[in-house]
């Protein structure tokens, strides 16, 4: 008998010893990380984030509790919560005798501390398990103190719906702060933890339920005389009346917006709370966002026959960069990758970088608005623009809205590959995952993949004067102070070039898709065989990026930026600019402060003159304004035959004409443009005589100037570059395999000679062109003045 009864206490102080370690290890306050609400900028629902189907929403931080909400709380759920130490003996030997008399379960007495201990570790209703919880609340009130129970309850109860504690409930309800809640509201919310299923306020039976035990809590509240009468009975009379409205549903068209402000969420981007409770008003705008889906829905049915298949758009406010439509494709639920948001995936920008290259050019003195930038074949390095025709010298604001690739090309070289790229990092176009090197001289025309995000938050740097914004997801009123990446002189002048329709010609035809009636300033962008398709625009108040393609990243049917991308980014910015605004001076873009406005010759960078063929108004910083006037030259012309006149030419046939001087390497050029040249040979009518002079041979340079006599000559090699790598085809006939060969001599001289690997190999006149049939090797090439001593610098090119 006595080794049993050893062996019994025995096994009670084990059992006790094991449930107090269990209860120990219980003890602690825990609960799942508060979730989100997400509103939009009018505040209605959009979404909660950061919860779980099985975990739920809300556990939102109460602190500190209001008293009103206490008292409402322990009414009914704890009455002797401030006396007993975590289990309520009286209540517990209550429960038991009602239990016991009935044969059932009629009455459990758990304190709050003891419903904290079950929903922290969920387990069956037995008598060992209420022993259990019993013994972690006893520790849990001792361990934290009831003031922390009480908050930590109000934080995790759940109030039906998913929604898990007070303030949470308050919010999805009662669209209102726990703070706010009045004497009959809060006795509506106290009364749901109950029976949370059966107390669904989103029900009529259900809240009437609420109603029902709140009306109790209420009667409590004041024969406990914690509230007086006449709040008593105005409590009843509103929680008779009170309302909840109709459940929220997450609109269907921003999923892709709020699955990217979870993520941005998860990953702690940016403080996205007030620091009171999750309730987050956005900066989405539910109108602007159904027009940005209305807008793409309508076109990718146009466009689907000739391979398109999603599009993405965004809308943000250009001055403050917030976002206020974003539609990651056309439509989540389809099965043609539509859930994949198009606005984050990296693809190839095609033109649409290229601001950023002659802004650069421009921050560093590389160029200023009036140099000339060549255009030509013979410069092409083997690349071509997109219209395979070449428009010769070009003035940075036209090569820029003519999305011209070679000048783009050849200014990245200039600024230097690493510069542009390091400069493209700094705007947040890419991440530098790869270097410089892996993309080369092509970084400006679509080799360095961007997303369209990226892509739009970059074009806010020209927008907002030189002033790089990150994208704005909330309405709180702090702005970002954002950081420096160019001067507000160059931002501007960026925008003048984007905004100026006249310089979009001849490439962009007016009263096309970029044309607007009022300032936009905007950018196209198509990838190789057509894959993607871009488009950003901005005007004073909104920006717009679009993007059009496909998921599997194949060619479209000739579909490029100008003919869908801007078409959709048209209708989106003429819905947000309402007619009667579209004249409104506060919509046209500002001029560089401080510049000055010059009227200059389009194909000579000079100052413009009467005769010029065409004149740009242009502003130029202090300093940088041209001072020579644009070279012309003036020749009579017999308007018989159009040689030059003499002085036996009747006055009657004789006419003065005017002629821009250009530089020899344009010549070639401008006979292909048919652009009038001064006639070199002399008209023979009317002489008396038959001595005809000689034809007039006159060479021009960059500045204009005329050159005669003995002056020394320059030579410089155009094409190819030096260490050029060029394969041979084995699929082209051998007599086509050819490389061509480009000079440039100033001033004129009638012939060069070649030199390949140091030997004289052909003569060659004005231009100085030739093809040399390709040998695999390396090889040297020079071209020489044939009597002269001067030489140019050799370039060597690998052929395999």
């Amino acid at each position: 008998m006595i080794l049993a009864a050893v062996i019994l206490v025995t096994g009670i102080l084990v059992s006790g010893l094991g449930i107090f370690a269990t209860a120990m290890s219980r003890s602690a306050l825990t609960t799942p990380a508060p979730t989100f609400l997400l509103l939009d900028r009018h505040g209605q629902f959009l979404a909660q984030v950061g919860g779980s189907d099985r975990s739920g929403y809300g556990y939102w931080p109460l602190d500190p509790v209001p008293e009103r909400v206490a008292a409402a709380t322990l009414a009914l759920e704890d009455r002797r919560f401030r006396y007993h130490p975590g289990v309520d003996v009286v209540a517990l030997g209550r429960a038991l005798g009602q239990n016991l008399r009935h044969g059932r379960r009629i009455s459990g007495a758990s304190t709050i501390a003891m419903q904290i201990a079950r929903m922290q570790s969920p387990a069956r209703r037995t008598y060992l398990n209420k022993i259990l919880e019993s013994v972690t609340a006893l520790v849990m009130t001792f361990r934290h103190g009831r003031d922390k129970i009480l908050q930590h309850y109000l934080r995790l109860v759940p109030y039906g719906n998913q929604s898990h504690g007070m303030a949470h409930a308050a919010r999805i309800y009662l669209d209102k702060p726990a703070g706010d809640l009045s004497w009959a509201e809060i006795a509506f919310l106290s009364a749901i933890p109950q029976a949370p299923g059966r107390m669904n306020p989103f029900t009529a039976a259900g809240r009437a339920r609420a109603i029902d035990r709140g009306g109790r809590i209420l009667r409590f509240l004041v024969q406990e005389k914690v509230i007086n009468e006449p709040d008593y009975h105005l409590a009843v009379s509103q929680i008779s009346k009170l309302t909840v409205p109709p459940k929220s549903r997450r609109p269907a068209n921003t999923l892709h917006a709020i699955l990217n402000l979870e993520s941005l969420l998860i990953q702690g981007t940016g403080r996205l709370s007030d620091g009171r409770e999750p309730c987050i008003i956005t900066t989405l705008d539910p109108e602007v966002q159904q027009v940005v889906q209305t807008v793409a829905r309508r076109f990718i049915r146009t466009w689907q026959h000739a391979g398109a298949a999603h599009i993405a758009a965004m809308v943000v406010k250009r001055d403050t960069m917030e976002v206020l439509a974003w539609l990651g494709s056309t439509n989540y639920t389809s099965g043609n990758a539509g859930a994949m948001d198009f606005c984050r995936v990296q693809r190839s920008p095609g033109s649409a970088l290229k601001p950023f290259v002659y802004a650069l050019a421009l921050e560093r003195g590389i160029i200023t608005p009036a140099t000339i930038l060549e255009d030509l074949e013979r410069v092409s390095s083997g690349v071509a623009n997109a219209d395979n025709f070449f428009l010769g010298p070009l003035l940075p604001r036209v090569a820029l809205a003519n999305s011209r690739n070679i000048p783009a090309v050849n200014l990245s070289k200039q600024n230097g590959i690493d510069e542009t790229f390091f400069f493209l990092e700094n705007l947040g176009i890419h991440d530098g995952r790869y270097g410089p090197g892996h993309y080369g001289q092509c970084i400006s025309i679509g080799c360095l993949p961007t997303t369209l995000e990226r892509l739009v938050q970059a074009y806010g740097a020209l927008a907002n004067d030189g002033m790089f914004l990150p994208l704005k997801w909330t309405a709180s009123p702090a702005v970002s102070a954002g950081k420096r990446v160019m001067s507000a002189g160059v931002a501007r002048q960026i925008t003048l070039f984007l905004s100026d329709s006249m310089a979009r010609l001849p490439a962009f035809p007016r009263m096309g898709t970029m044309e607007y009636p009022f300032p936009v300033a905007l950018k196209t962008g198509t990838s190789q065989d057509f894959r993607d398709a871009w488009m950003v625009a901005y005007s004073r108040q909104y920006m717009v990026g679009v993007w059009v393609g496909r998921a599997d990243a194949l060619p479209m049917n000739r579909l490029g930026g100008a003919g869908s991308a801007a078409t959709v980014a048209r209708d989106i910015l003429m819905s947000l600019h309402p007619r009667a605004e579209r004249r409104s001076t506060e919509l046209f873009f500002p001029h560089p402060e401080g510049y000055k406005v010059r009227e200059i010759c389009a194909l000579t960078g000079r100052i413009a003159t009467i005769h010029s063929p065409k004149k740009i108004p242009e502003w130029f910083p202090p300093g940088q304004a041209p001072d020579e006037t644009a070279a012309t030259v003036m020749v009579p012309v017999d308007v018989r035959n159009h040689l030059r006149a003499g002085p036996w030419t009747p006055p009657e046939y004789t006419q003065n004409r005017y002629y821009t001087r250009l530089p020899d390497r344009f010549h070639r050029w401008a006979l292909s443009q048919q652009i009038p040249m001064p006639p070199e040979s002399y008209s023979a009518l009317d002489m008396d005589t038959a001595e005809i002079p000689a034809p007039v041979k006159t060479a021009y340079t960059d500045s204009g100037h005329t050159l005669t006599g003995l002056v020394p000559v320059r030579l410089s090699i155009d094409a190819p570059e030096n260490g050029y790598r060029v394969f041979i085809n084995p699929e082209t006939p051998e007599s086509l395999n050819a490389l061509a060969l480009h000079a440039s001599v100033e001033p004129r001289i009638p012939e060069v000679l070649w030199l390949v690997n140091g030997k004289p190999y052909q003569l060659a006149d004005f231009p100085y062109s030739i093809r040399w049939p390709l040998v695999p090797g390396t090889h040297r090439f020079s071209v020489q003045a044939p009597f002269g001593k001067e030489t140019s610098a050799e370039v060597r090119i690998i052929v395999q």
